[in-house]
């Protein structure tokens, strides 16, 4: 079981919650911080118990910033009368019981402290929803997160492979549209062998020397091994070439230590060869991306030069 981090307030959360006001009964923290119970539960979590929750974060004006609801998981926290309480958001999460429903209304100074995010302004006065749904031992509550684990995967899956049909379509059109003479294999990857090398072929285990030069399908390059490729599309990072980072990627192939489409499309190439691996998302980061520069469902081309190959 992972541990959790505190304080408990930015634990990972999740899942959708609904308030149902029910009663106003107001309680405070000893700091005097005042919260309004909208439901009153029953059952206080034993001694190494865990109460999971869903939790809702609003701004001044409503707007929902933060919500177990956009993670897949609800929030839990492990009861245990020796954890230190650091701020008041630990101590409303520690007197949790479940079928309680609670509203509380501080500055973002108060619920961030020196973290606020640099949307709000310190005075503004943030919304916390919480709803603590249920209380599990150990077992359980591991129990429950396997469940909804693999649920959440049968999902993805089932939304891979829609997405291989439909962007399918899409690279076949940019395929003809740039004129390649590319090769499409059962998984859905796209090649092209744009110059042939005379080294040895790549196999499972191998370790690879590569440069290359990754691009969304619109052309927005997002990252290179090589230099003047970044200078040339306004992405050259001098910190990055300080540190020696513009030079060839070196990997184990066919171990996972990279996106699949990549492990499949270097197996088909040998040392010295130039080409073109066209990845649709669910073979390079799916639905949800990668950083700020590719979005969730993002097919990816890559130049890719194999520089060496050792076995």
């Amino acid at each position: 079981m992972k541990k959790l981090m505190k304080p408990f307030f930015y634990l990972t959360i999740s899942a959708v919650m609904g308030l149902t006001i029910s009663c106003k009964e107001t309680g405070k923290t000893s700091d005097g911080q005042e919260f309004t119970y909208l439901k009153k539960g029953t059952q206080k979590p034993a001694e190494g118990e865990f109460i999971l929750y869903n939790l809702e974060v609003l701004t001044g004006k409503d707007s929902v910033f933060i919500s177990t609801a956009d993670q897949g998981m609800p929030g839990y926290l492990r009861y245990s009368d020796s954890i230190p309480v650091n701020n008041f958001m630990d101590e409303i999460f520690l007197g949790l019981q479940k079928g309680d429903s609670i509203l509380v209304e501080a500055s973002a100074a108060k619920v961030f402290e020196d973290n606020v995010p640099p949307f709000l302004t310190s005075e503004e006065t943030i919304k916390i929803r919480i709803g603590a749904f249920d209380v599990m031992d150990e077992e359980n509550i591991m129990a429950f997160f396997n469940e909804m684990q693999q649920k959440a995967m049968d999902a993805e899956n089932a939304n891979a492979a829609d997405r291989l049909v439909l962007e399918a379509e899409t690279i076949a059109q940019y395929v003809k549209d740039n004129n390649l003479d590319a090769t499409k294999t059962e998984s859905g990857l796209y090649y092209v062998i744009e110059k042939r090398g005379s080294g040895p072929e790549i196999e499972e285990g191998d370790q690879a020397s590569v440069h290359y030069a990754g691009y969304l399908l619109d052309g927005k390059l997002f990252d290179t091994s090589i230099k003047e490729i970044a200078m040339a599309n306004n992405t050259y990072n001098e910190q990055r070439d300080q540190a020696g980072g513009y030079s060839p990627f070196d990997l184990q192939v066919g171990v996972g230590q990279v996106i699949p489409g990549w492990d499949e499309g270097l197996s088909l190439l040998r040392e010295g060869d130039k080409a073109k691996l066209i990845i649709p998302s669910p073979l390079a980061y799916g639905s949800r991306g990668a950083g700020a520069d590719i979005p969730g469902n993002s097919i990816l081309v890559f130049d890719v030069e194999i520089m060496d190959v050792a076995k």
